[in-house]
């Protein structure tokens, strides 16, 4: 299951191998349709080879403002500090795993 994170844990959380960062907020319907779809990956993926986390932009403003972030739900893959990949919209599980594997 994806855990939340937060604008002060978000370095510490994410600057060590692949990790899938979703923002969202509560009142998002498209982010509620991409929740389960993570929901099943973090299931899937041992967290040694994919972790994945969420931070509610409305809680967590500087991160999402740091990186751009415009409109939700966005994915973030950062592999080893470094972001790979900008995913803006709600994808299905197929697009994100080809995403995934590109990175591994």
């Amino acid at each position: 299951m994806a855990h939340n994170i937060t604008d002060a844990t978000f370095a510490e959380e994410t600057d060590k191998g692949l990790v899938l960062i979703d923002f969202w907020a509560t009142w998002c319907g498209p982010c509620r349709m991409q929740a389960p779809i993570l929901d099943q990956l973090s299931n899937e993926y041992d967290e040694d080879a994919l972790k994945i986390v969420k931070m509610d932009v409305d809680e967590n403003p500087e991160t999402p403002s740091s990186f751009g972030i415009m409109s939700i739900p966005t994915l973030l893959l950062k592999k080893d500090g470094e972001v790979v990949e900008k995913l803006v919209g709600v994808h299905t599980k197929d697009q994100l795993e080809a995403v995934i594997a590109a990175h591994q």
